[in-house]
């Protein structure tokens, strides 16, 4: 009798309000194990179709896979209900038998026999199964027997086993027809999963014991959402930039050029995302979750993940709650729509990508355009002030004279201060190298009515001109200051000089205080003009030199964000590959947060050292997938431009709980909502908005044919140098959480990890699988998020999975030694059903190395396998050349001495 349990597409639900009270059921998924014997002897493949029969319609729930017979013609499969399936006491379930001979998948199947039950009887039942007789159509004979049985974990109590099913039955019987409120059903968890499809075993342990494990493959929203984000947020950035370039001032017509290729390479690619943005906008109404592998090179799909998917696997062990283990998978961040004839990422920035001498930072830019502002602000008011100092210069009012006066030095302080920058310093010493480089060719002037000026700076300029210049708008204020003080105490004298005199003629003295006014007046004004003259000049002098340096910034930062990044289609390629990987990586981090809530450990780790993302990649390095290698290498390498925040949901709406990009290329944040009530049980750093971080390592190793070749013909230095630096990346943060918390669970291992993951990558060996299981069992020490792939996600990503959680299973729930191959051809048999049924497998043979521990499982020589490899033929070449490659330079060498002996 075979031991999968095969596929099952529903869960039930776990036990809700009953007449106003609580039903507390210990399993909360109806599980059927459906056992067939007795069927007509020429049946050797079976397909068996659930349906459910209401009050008024028929609902067909699912149908298996096909199901291979024991030598006794039996035949066993099982069947789940999910939290969202609605079923009623009074429903009913038919079961049909289909035969399913045929090679294919198209041969006409006949059916063998049917029959149904009632839940409410299921359930209820004392007895551990029912049994029941499989008629034919017709209702006249019978052809076998069908056994039903709900599948449960043993509990270690004292209650008899009869009491117990029946009473779990009834309770579960009494919650089947209810809404839904547990974690697994949540809008949180619909916000990240969707489309699930679940599996159940239930495997022996080494005491004997039972555990059931459920696996669960899920979509999930986000493989449309964040792309479409992403892309919002490019846009709106090249926008911007395009704005800021168009504002600066008239340019010399060699920067003017510049800034020309910055607006068309800006322009080209928004033209370019607005159209992907809108073709994603149709297609997720359609299909909103999912990007299947056959169409990993359709142009508007390049910012979707290929199948892209959430592997979560739930151990349920005797007197224990469930422990829930999850990988994601997705096909390798690549750009397929550009192919790889020219290499991948890595290969073609090293090609185009322009090492500027000068660049800035966005905060450098924005500060240089805060400056720009307040040079197009401040002169103005220091110019009105200027004036209206010297037309109070006429007047004999000093508590006027000396309030203008203030004004005046208050803004120029502002001006002064403003213009104290060191990044003007800096941004003055480059611009004028620049200047000297392109002085012959197309002039050094960027300002257009200071190119003359500029010019004959270039050659004179030298790091203390800019101190000088503003120094000297500092010393004509102060100069202004010392006039102004010197004229109002002369007044101040001549005043008191003429106060003495109160007996002279009234005549004489309104004479001469008349002749001694206007020639202070025009004193005043006289001795004020020339310095208020020369802080004009000062200052203005200072605008241009400003102006130019910041007009620099802003422009040189521009060019360096875009032209210097190389032709569009890389920037563009770039963008696409780093959609991909932050698509899987949000849906990582949500599951994992998710789980974590209470944990207390793993949420202090969240803000004090931040979260470890490990790519596992099974790629060669031969051929196009070397340079799908060069992609993701890339793209995980972008991924430490982001970090997360954890934020409070507005309401309970699903739509309230999706993840929302903001930030530029230079740093995005994701914000990850939760409830209230979560949100309020945080730590008050992560409900302060503290930004979590993303340290993402890629470790890759070929376990494929083609790295065989290129271990024997090609060269294998590209794999050698991604693990060497992802590892010392892991050292890194491992050395960090283990200083910052070293009391948290499972730091302490660390260290003797990190020692074999050394000497893993040390040694010199093909296909060393052993440096994918030390950074794997690394990454579940500190809680990390795991992501698997190859080229598409589908047969090398399925061993690889399937092989860790088995192992998982071994190691941590003692999972018998006898089961352990049992159990693992199990869940590869029902991986292979999984592509099939969802369409992300395609029928093609595929030879592995590395991750089987004996053989090839038997779930992969399906009848389409021999016809498959006989479409491969041009293989068997290849092969002869590397089991006989001493012959091929024995020929070599035969042929050369031939031609020597011919023409001699």
């Amino acid at each position: 009798m075979s031991n999968i349990w095969k596929p099952s597409e529903r869960r039930s639900a776990p036990g809700m309000e009953s007449g106003g009270a609580q039903v507390a059921v210990q399993e909360s998924t109806l599980n059927l194990m459906v056992e067939c014997q007795g069927v007509v002897s020429t049946a050797t493949r079976v397909q068996v179709h659930v349906s459910v029969v209401d009050a008024y319609n028929v609902r067909q729930h699912c149908g298996t896979q096909t199901v291979k017979g024991s030598k006794r013609g039996e035949f066993l499969t099982s069947v789940s209900f999910c939290v969202d399936y609605k079923l009623h006491r009074h429903s009913r379930m038919e079961v049909r038998l289909y035969s399913a001979d045929g090679s294919t998948k198209y041969t006409k199947r006949s059916c063998l026999g049917f029959t149904s039950f009632s839940i409410r009887d299921l359930l209820r039942s004392k007895e551990p199964h029912t049994s029941l007789s499989l008629r034919t159509m017709d209702g006249g004979n019978e052809v076998g027997e069908v056994k039903v049985s709900r599948l449960q974990v043993e509990e270690e109590d004292e209650t008899p086993i009869e009491h117990r099913v029946s009473l779990q039955g009834s309770a579960l019987c009494d919650a089947l027809h209810f809404s839904v409120h547990d974690k697994e059903n949540s809008p949180m968890m619909r916000a990240v999963l969707c489309s699930q499809v679940c599996k159940v075993y239930r495997f022996e342990t080494e005491d004997q014991r039972r555990l059931l494990v459920r696996e669960q493959m899920s979509e999930t929203p986000l493989s449309f959402s964040l792309p479409k984000q992403l892309l919002s947020a490019l846009i709106q950035e090249h926008a911007s930039r395009v704005q800021q370039v168009k504002e600066l001032s008239d340019l010399s017509p060699h920067w003017d050029s510049l800034r020309h290729d910055v607006v068309s390479y800006c322009n080209h690619l928004i033209g370019c995302y607005q159209e992907t943005l809108t073709e994603l906008e149709n297609l997720s109404t359609a299909s909103p979750c999912f990007k299947s592998s056959g169409r990993k090179s359709d142009r508007h799909l390049q910012f979707v993940p290929t199948n892209l998917h959430s592997q979560r696997m739930e151990v349920t062990a005797p007197g224990s709650s469930g422990v829930w283990y999850q990988v994601i998978t997705f096909g390798a961040p690549a750009d397929h729509h550009q192919a790889f004839k020219h290499g991948g990422l890595k290969r073609l920035l090293s090609k185009h990508q322009r090492q500027s001498s000068v660049s800035y930072s966005l905060e450098e830019s924005y500060r240089a355009r805060e400056l720009l502002v307040s040079v197009a602000q401040l002169p103005p008011l220091i110019f009105g002030q200027a004036e209206e100092l010297l037309s109070v210069s006429a007047e004999r009012n000093p508590a006027r004279l000396q309030e203008v006066l203030d004004g005046l030095m208050q803004e120029t302080k502002l001006f002064i201060h403003a213009l104290n920058d060191e990044l003007v310093r800096s941004a003055l010493t480059a611009f004028h190298s620049q200047c000297a480089s392109v002085s012959g060719r197309h002039g050094s002037g960027l300002l257009c009515e200071n190119a003359s000026a500029n010019q004959e700076e270039a050659r004179e300029y030298d790091e203390e001109e800019w101190d000088r210049t503003w120094a000297n708008v500092a010393k004509s204020l102060d100069c202004i200051m010392a006039m102004a003080d010197r004229l109002q105490e002369r007044e101040h004298l001549l005043r008191e000089r003429s106060s003495p005199d109160p007996q002279e003629s009234t005549a004489d003295t309104k004479s001469q205080n008349a002749g001694s006014s206007s020639s202070s007046s025009s004193s005043w004004q006289e001795q004020l003009l020339p310095l208020v003259v020369t802080l004009r000049d000062c200052v203005r002098e200072a605008v241009s030199k400003a102006r130019a340096a910041m007009t620099f910034v802003v422009l040189q930062g521009a060019l360096t964000a875009t032209v210097a990044q190389g032709p569009e289609r890389i920037v563009q390629r770039r963008h696409a590959v780093f959609s991909q990987a932050l698509s899987a990586v949000v849906c990582g981090f949500m599951l994992k947060v998710y789980g974590g809530l209470e944990d207390p450990e793993f949420l202090q780790q969240l803000h004090s050292v931040g979260i470890l993302a490990q790519f596992e990649a099974l790629l060669s390095t031969y051929g196009e997938e070397e340079g799908m290698l060069e992609d993701m290498e890339v793209s995980v390498a972008d991924l430490s431009r982001v970090a997360f925040t954890i934020t409070e949901a507005r309401s309970e709406q699903l739509h309230d709980f999706l993840p929302t990009l903001r930030g530029t290329w230079a740093g995005f944040v994701v914000e990850v909502p939760l409830p209230s009530e979560t949100f309020a049980s945080l730590p008050q750093e992560l409900k302060d908005g503290s930004l979590i971080r993303v340290e993402s390592v890629l470790f890759n190793i070929g376990i494929n044919q083609h790295q065989s070749l290129a271990e024997r013909f090609g060269d294998s230095s590209l794999q050698e140098r991604v693990n060497q630096q992802s590892g010392e990346r892991l050292r890194a943060y491992c050395h960090s959480l283990r200083d910052k918390l070293p009391h948290t669970a499972g730091v302490q291992s660390l260290s003797d990890l990190l020692s074999a993951l050394d000497r893993s990558l040390e040694v010199k060996k093909r296909k060393n699988v052993e440096v994918l299981w030390i950074a794997g069992t690394m990454c579940h020490k500190v809680n990390g998020i795991r992501l698997t792939s190859c080229k598409s996600a589908k047969d090398r990503t399925a061993m690889s999975v399937t092989l860790e959680q088995c192992l998982i299973l071994r190691e941590q729930h003692t999972l018998s030694q006898k089961h352990f191959s049992m159990a693992l051809d199990c869940m590869r048999r029902s991986r292979l059903s999984w592509g099939q049924m969802l369409g992300c497998y395609a029928h093609s043979g595929f030879t592995i190395s590395g991750l089987d521990p004996d053989e090839p499982p038997s779930g992969l020589q399906s009848t389409w396998l021999p016809h498959c490899l006989a479409s491969r033929q041009h293989f068997y070449p290849v092969a002869f050349l590397l089991v006989t490659s001493h012959l091929l330079v024995l020929w070599l060498i035969l042929s050369l001495v031939i031609l020597l002996a011919k023409y001699q």
